[in-house]
């Protein structure tokens, strides 16, 4: 069936609405602008993906690259989040993270120059499948999923050992906002044929519940920043951003 960009555009207006409004707001501004950079990424996939799902593959043959491209970002921009609100602040899990964020822009620098990397795209409704047959691809997935579920265990064990309500909170989020996506996405390919090859494209349309757990972040930060007398209640170490 034909593809309609509706949804993606729909989508993408939504999580963009959702990181300005993030970015303006009061809180610890480390935490905000991490969280409208997620949101950001998410929506130029969904951009990226309705501009050369409707436009001419020969004309456009970059694009399905690009998408990779960008989305490449959300599981260490995710860890970098974790990482911000983890309860012990150790240093591990940022250089963890700072790692990840070095292996994503060689993935990326090696997409741009591999004209191979994605050979075909077929869009179907409202997702894209594709046709990714350099090792490459292996390594990117292995990337991109290892950073996903790091993201998720990692904000898991940090609820199970947080004792400040308010950060236990926030983190809780970040785990119902993974789980909610990940797990729906795995078993809609596993289930569905027409969803063959089309992982990538499935997880981010199904990352808008991604979006709304850390809106919801957002606002439980930008509420609690301005209660009278809460600021005094935030342990130091998870005011200072990397502190041992």
């Amino acid at each position: 069936m034909n593809y309609n960009p509706l949804l993606s555009i729909a989508t993408a207006t939504l999580e963009v609405g959702a990181a300005i409004w993030v970015l303006r707001g009061p809180g610890r501004k480390t935490i905000l602008h991490t969280v409208s950079a997620i949101l950001f990424f998410l929506a130029g996939y969904q951009i990226v993906e309705a501009i050369f799902c409707t436009g001419s593959p020969v004309t456009l043959a970059f694009l399905p690259r690009l998408a990779f491209m960008v989305v490449a970002w959300l599981p260490p921009t995710g860890l970098y989040l974790v990482a911000l609100l983890y309860p012990t602040q150790t240093r591990t899990l940022y250089y963890f993270t700072y790692a990840m964020f070095v292996f994503c822009g060689v993935l990326v620098a090696g997409i741009a120059v591999d004209k191979s990397f994605v050979t075909a795209t077929v869009c179907e409704i409202v997702f894209a499948t594709y046709t990714n047959p350099t090792p490459l691809y292996q390594t990117y997935g292995l990337f991109y999923q290892s950073g996903l579920m790091s993201m998720l265990l990692l904000s898991a064990y940090g609820v199970t050992i947080c004792k400040d309500d308010h950060q236990r909170l926030l983190l809780g989020q970040v785990l119902l906002g993974s789980i909610a996506f990940i797990f729906p996405a795995l078993v809609t390919v596993a289930v569905y044929p027409i969803a063959s090859n089309a992982l990538p494209s499935t997880m981010c349309h199904l990352a808008l519940l991604l979006a709304l757990f850390l809106f919801r972040l957002a606002f439980i930060e930008r509420k609690w920043s301005v209660h009278p007398g809460m600021e005094a209640a935030l342990p130091v170490e998870t005011m200072q951003t990397g502190a041992v």
